[in-house]
């Protein structure tokens, strides 16, 4: 019975050894087996550097028509889109209250004027003619009580003459000065309130003449016109509609050459400069391209939504004026294009801290390859040194690649 389980643990223990004799000549060859890789050699061709995104059309110099009165629109002369010169009547306010308050400024400046002449001649005719009578009557008085008055002295010194006569003379002698010089204050009061009455009526005269001014100008703001010539791009206003001072009414320009605010996210900034060439394409014309460039950098960084945008003004050349003002479309910003670079694809390209390197093919084996790189696109890097046009570049596949991997080449693209 022991001689049995002896035999049978021998035999398991002979199976076993043979199990792993077999599996470590099956295994040896596969751990030298080269791993079959798709390869490709560095590329001359001319690449370029370009930021894509989103941005808005707007006038270089819109002119906004506002209404300078409120009234009611009389009626509108042009329509929407319409190119219109210098000069051109656009639309009518109704100006009715407005020619009333003017007939009524005229009225009271011409009150006023003929107030200032009354006052600045001394006052009203009649009572200047009433003092001057008055005081000629009473200088008249004055002097033939002194001429009595002398008379009566000379009859008393005679004594024909009583000194009663003589101080009844005094006395109406003195109530005549008194006269003279009453009408002489009142006289002078005149003309003090004549000058304040003529300084009055002088401010009265020049508020009327610049309300005067001022409701002409309105006047002839309901009458609207195109301030320059150029394309209405919008119109907002209906006729038989009211309106307010301030309200927009029509906005014109000249849109042979407008702009577009290029909205570019906060990390692609650095690399803008005044002077890049700029592509601007809009859905609505996809077989259309309009050229232009980098006019202006944001000043600052404004929300727009989840993203933080610098705001880029770029200049465009529109002289069909197919791109409207307010009109959504694509910018694509040139940053750099360089001719005859060396490229690989971006897929060959792997990252190891702030170094970048490849695989190359080497007798066989990978050697793992630092390289630096300049400008990219989608597809492509430039690169500026590690490796040279004949450098057989490894492809990721489905398997990690490594440092000094056995490889055999099934395919060079």
């Amino acid at each position: 019975m022991y001689t049995n389980s002896l035999k049978i643990f021998r035999l398991l223990l002979v199976l076993a050894a043979v199990a792993i004799l077999v599996f470590a000549i099956a295994a040896g060859p596969g751990r030298d087996r080269p791993m079959k890789v798709s390869g490709t050699r560095p590329v001359r061709q001319s690449l370029s550097w370009s930021i894509t995104s989103n941005g808005k059309v707007e006038p270089v110099e819109p002119h906004v028509i506002q209404a300078q009165i409120t009234t009611f629109i009389e009626k509108v002369s042009v329509k929407e889109g319409q190119t219109v010169s210098r000069g051109k009547t656009l639309l009518t306010l109704d100006a009715t209250e407005s020619r009333s308050e003017l007939a009524h400024m005229k009225e009271l400046l011409v009150a006023a004027e003929d107030e200032r002449r009354v006052a600045l001649s001394g006052g009203a005719p009649d009572e200047i003619a009433q003092l001057e009578n008055d005081l000629a009557k009473t200088i008249s008085e004055i002097a033939r009580l002194r001429r009595q008055g002398e008379s009566l002295e000379r009859l008393y010194a005679g004594q024909a003459a009583t000194r009663d006569e003589i101080d009844q003379n005094k006395i109406a002698l003195q109530r005549a000065e008194a006269d003279k010089r009453l009408i002489e204050q009142k006289n002078d009061a005149i003309q003090q309130r004549s000058k304040l009455q003529a300084e009055r009526a002088a401010l009265r005269a020049d508020e009327a003449r610049h309300s005067i001014r001022f409701l002409e100008e309105k006047l002839n703001s309901a009458r609207v016109i195109a301030p320059v010539p150029g394309t209405l791009y919008s119109l907002p206003a209906r006729g038989g509609t009211f309106v307010h001072t301030g309200d927009v009414l029509a906005e014109v320009a000249d849109l042979s050459r407008v702009r577009a605010r290029a909205f570019v996210d906060e990390p692609e900034l650095g690399s803008l400069k005044a002077g890049q060439t700029v592509e601007i394409t809009w859905d609505a014309l996809p077989n259309r391209m309009w050229a232009g460039q980098v006019e202006q950098l944001p000043k600052t960084i404004v929300a727009r939504g989840s993203r933080n945008v610098g705001e880029v003004l770029c200049s465009v050349s529109n002289e069909q004026a197919e791109l409207l003002p307010n009109t959504n479309v694509n910018v694509r910003i040139r940053i750099a294009e360089h001719e005859n670079s060396l490229t690989i694809p971006r897929a060959t390209v792997r990252t190891e801290g702030d170094k970048r390197f490849v695989f190359v093919v080497d007798a066989g084996h990978l050697r793992k390859q630092q390289v630096t790189v300049g400008i990219s696109n989608a597809k492509d890097y430039e690169i500026l040194g590690g490796i040279t046009d004949n450098d057989l570049i490894a492809l990721p596949g489905n398997s990690e690649l490594h440092e000094g991997q056995t490889v055999t080449l099934a395919e060079e693209k």
